[in-house]
């Protein structure tokens, strides 16, 4: 499975990606070892993801998230807010 994901870093920005294993993603955003981006603003918070079964569409939404508006990325969100695939704390 492939997931796209949104994540709410420290300084309240926001940062999307893909991976095949979000939990395993957000563990090592949030121990320094993610993108370069995330790394200064630890800790991060899981607060949008969508799967797909194909890789090339993952990629692609991917890309349609990172060029969102601010206001649009908050919206999406909060319209999914709390339906993450764990309990942890750390990927809520």
């Amino acid at each position: 499975m492939n997931y796209v994901y949104m994540l709410r870093c420290a300084d309240n920005s926001l940062y999307c990606g893909w991976t095949t294993d979000l939990e395993s993603r957000i563990v090592q955003h949030n121990a320094g070892k993610g993108a370069k981006y995330t790394r200064s603003r630890l800790p991060v918070k899981l607060v949008y993801f969508e799967m797909y079964e194909d890789r090339h569409e993952a990629l692609s939404r991917e890309w349609h998230l990172k060029h969102l508006k601010r206001a649009e990325k908050i919206k999406l969100a909060e319209s999914r807010e709390g339906k993450t695939i764990s309990a942890d704390e750390n990927t809520r």
